[in-house]
This record gives C-alpha cells, structure tokens and sequence, in this order.
C-alpha cells in the first residue's frame, strides 16, 4: 500500500490532479476561518463548547450542519453556509427528475440536457442561499431562537454592528463563499482526484481530528485525582473503531451480482453478443441519506414540542419532548423507523426496474431463469426490496453506535463522532471512492495498486475518462505559491498572536 502512494507521484498526470486537488481544499479550509465583518464568533463558540461539554453538542440540527460545514458556522465565518445549499438544490432535482417528465427527458438528452439541470441547480443554489443567509443573520441577531440554551446575558452578543447593513453585506458574502465552494468542488471533479463536493465535506468533517486527539489524549492520560481510563478500555475502543471502519466499508462496498446473459446476434458478417455479464445491486442503495433525512426530520418535533411546553407552561409536553431527543428510547425508536422508511422511499424513486428490465430486453440481455420484461422486473424489486432491509438496519447499528458510547459508556461527544454515525458514513465513501480514482490511474500505467490482491470496487460507473483534463504542473505550482504565502502569513499572525498572549 505504501508503495501505490510513492507510485501516485511518479505519474505527471496523477501527480498534478493530487497537488491540485490539496491546493483548493487548503482555500476552502482558509474560507472556513475568516469572519463576517461585523460578528463576533467567541460566544457562538463558548456556547458550542459548552453544548460538546454536556453532550449535546451534536444532538440537533444545527450540530449535524456545523459538522458538513467544518466548523465554519461556529466560527460565523464567509463559508458559514457551506455547500450543503448546492447538496439540498442537486437532491432536489434528482428527485424532481423522477416524478417530472420535463426534467427526466432533460436528464436522457446527454451532455446537452445534464447541463441544463446543471445550470437549474446552481440558479436553484443561488435562491437557497439567499433565503438560509437571511435566516441564519437574523437567528445570531435573536441567538436562542435558533440555538436552544443560548442567553445574551451568559455567552453576550454575536453581532456587534447595525442590523441593515450586516445583514445585506453578510448574505451577500455567504452566498458568494457557497459560490465559491460550488466552484471549487466542480474544478475538483473536472481537473483533481475524487468527488470534489464530497471531498469538501469530508475535509470538514476531519478537521476536528486533532481537537478529537487532544480529547483522546485526556481520556487517558488525565491529572491526577481525575477520573480516567486504562490500558484495557484503551484496547476495547480500537478493536470498536477497527469493527465500525470495517462494517461502514461493508456497508458501503457491500453488493449482489446479479448474472445477466446477453444473446447472440448476427450483424452482417458478425456474430455479436453472447458474453456474460452481471448487474450490480449495491447493499446500501441510497447511501447515506436516510441517516440525514432521518436526523432532521425527528428533531424538529422535539424543538416545537419543547418551545410550546415552554411558552405554555405545560410539563407534560416538555417531558414529552425531552423523551424525543438523544439518549431516550423513543428516539431511537423514531430513528430506526425513519431510517428504514427513508431507505425505502429512496430506493422507490431513484431505482428503476421496469427501466432496467426494458434496457436489459432492448440489447438482447436476460437474467438466467427468469424471462424478460415484467417478471425480470419483480425479480430485481424483490431483491432490492430484501437488501435495502439488511442496508437499514446496518446504518441504524452505524449511526446509533456513537450515541451508544456517549451516553452508556460517557465517551466525549468529539471522540465518540468517530466511531460512526453520519460523518464517518461519509468519511469512509469518499475515500474508498478516491483511493478507487487513484488505483484506476496506477492500473493503466501498470502500476500495483493499493492491494496486491484484489481491487477496490468501484460503487458508480464513473471511470476516470469521465473526468476532465488535468492542469499542468506550472499552473498547479503557481497555485501551490499563492497557497504557501497564505500559509507562511498565517503561521507568522498564529505566532505573533501566541507570544502577545503568553
């Protein structure tokens, strides 16, 4: 394995898509730290850190958006928005594609019409920028509308400037940093390595790697008359994260191979066809959506059953609602339904066998023992019908598992993240589907990749002449010059800031 990474630079083209790629993740990390003009980002953050203190860090919806977002929301900073506003408009037309025949006929245009629903999704991603900056600055105006708990009398004010102005200047410039973001991703994809949106929440998501080894390190290594953990917990929590790493990677990889043979056919003085193939079913259809999907909607009747029990006066309702969040059976109840509900509601929109099955009898193809058309369709419902069964329970098991270890085993919230749940679902794909771009390239130069036996499967039908160009070594060194001046004046303010402190 070591070898493949020493091999990934020895090839011009793979090397300029890696430098390239690093050097536009480390702009969207240096977007996630500069400020809005006009905030003041310490008693957002003294709150969030009280909130991960008690646990509950996490435990809402504006914990799991802090989270795609790597923190820039905390630090109220031009990236606050992230690129979840071009994720929600792109699922938003991938399921209108399914119910509108419009978009569905855009989408079987080719090139012509997937630029199309290309372009309706950034003008969409503008709209959703707008409405959720202006939300999102009038809430940090009124700060414990939107986090629960939040007292200007404790924490103090966030904005400290007069309301108009902040406001127009404030959307307009986290509306331009999710343009940027949207940008950037794309260029990724085009002229980089990976998935350049998934790539983007993926590196926010393990920027609290370090502040989750320094936690680790407490764990363990704690003053004395303080409680702490020993060598055996220390061993338990490793074989845990090396049993979840290994269950998402089979969740994620996990699919059946369904044989399909294709019939003889004579074109000319040709004899085509006849070859055997087999098509795909993947264990975990919709990814990790239901986890998302599930995440968000069960907290909302939790926040409005909370503020009416709280306005009322009514006990019943606040307990009510206080069962509904993380730690309580009901919870988890709800959770597991949701999930499951989600995992088959998108498996019914995005998976077509009727589709399938007419594609399959149009090139000559059928399935061993099943004839074509209608019956090939059942089958292929009722199988998926049975794995998306097994793919729900095992993202229920996955995203309970952190919960498990916070609350039953008192783990810190920024450890436990770790050991699964929604950011390590993503964590996981996005590499395996990075590593699978990069041992592609080291194949076709005859290069071993990261496994001497056995290759990663790949989990889409992507391949890397799908992607664009790569840009020259030139262009990426003076890309990687403006990144290193960034960089060196950073280290310089860090420093002086530390030694004006100490």
């Amino acid at each position: 394995m070591l070898s493949a990474f020493t091999n990934s630079l020895k090839i011009p083209e793979l090397r300029s898509r890696i430098f390239y790629t690093l050097a536009l993740l480390f702009v969207a990390r240096v977007g996630a730290h500069i400020p809005l003009p006009g905030i003041d980002p310490k008693p957002l953050q003294d709150f969030f850190a009280a909130q991960t203190a008690n646990g509950s860090g996490s435990g809402n919806v504006i914990g799991l958006y802090n989270m795609f977002t790597g923190g820039a929301l905390v630090k109220g900073a031009v990236f606050a928005l992230g690129i979840m506003p071009y994720i929600s408009a792109s699922i938003i037309f991938q399921l209108m594609t399914a119910v509108i025949p419009g978009l569905s006929r855009l989408q079987q245009e080719g090139d012509v019409g997937r630029q199309k629903l290309t372009q309706y999704t950034r003008y969409a991603t503008v709209l959703i920028c707008l409405v959720q900056g202006t939300l999102l600055i009038l809430a940090l105006e009124n700060p414990g509308r939107l986090f629960p708990g939040y007292t200007i009398e404790q924490y103090g004010s966030i904005v400290i400037v007069s309301r108009t102005w902040f406001l127009i200047t404030s959307v307009i410039f986290m509306t331009a940093g999710t343009l940027l973001l949207m940008w950037l991703g794309e260029q990724i994809t085009q002229r980089g390595i990976g998935n350049g949106v998934s790539l983007l929440i993926t590196v926010g998501i393990l920027a609290d790697i370090p502040g989750a080894a320094a936690a680790t390190y407490r764990l363990f290594f704690a003053p004395v008359g303080v409680a702490k953990l020993g060598l055996p917990q220390a061993v338990v929590m490793i074989l845990l994260f090396l049993v979840v790493t290994m269950g998402i990677i089979m969740v994620v990889q996990g699919q059946r191979k369904i044989p399909v043979q294709y019939a003889k056919r004579v074109v000319g003085n040709k004899v085509m066809g006849g070859q055997s193939s087999f098509l795909p079913l993947k264990v975990n259809y919709s990814g990790v959506m239901p986890v998302i999907f599930a995440s968000a909607i069960l907290l909302f009747p939790q926040q409005i059953f909370s503020q009416a029990g709280a306005a009322m006066n009514w006990k019943w309702m606040s307990d009510f609602a206080s069962n509904l969040s993380h730690g309580h059976w009901t919870f988890y109840a709800g959770y597991t339904f949701l999930i499951l509900f989600f995992s088959y509601f998108w498996v019914s929109v995005m998976f077509k066998p009727i589709q399938i099955a007419d594609d399959l009898k149009k090139y000559g193809g059928y399935i061993p023992g099943v004839r074509p058309g209608e019956p090939t369709a059942s089958f292929l419902d009722f199988i998926m019908t049975r794995m998306t069964l097994a793919g729900a329970i095992f993202l229920t098991v996955i995203a309970v598992t952190p919960d498990i270890l916070l609350f039953e085993l008192n783990v810190p919230q920024r450890i436990a993240a770790f050991f699964g749940g929604t950011g390590m679902l993503i964590t996981v794909g996005v590499i395996l589907d990075t590593m699978r771009q990069i041992e592609t390239f080291l194949l076709q130069r005859h290069y071993d990749g990261f496994l001497k036996k056995g290759r990663i499967r790949s989990r889409s039908a992507a391949t890397v002449g799908a992607i664009g160009e790569a840009a020259d070594m030139k262009t990426v060194g003076k890309l990687w010059l403006v990144v290193g001046s960034i960089l060196l004046v950073g280290i310089v303010a860090w420093t002086i800031k530390y030694l004006q402190a100490h």
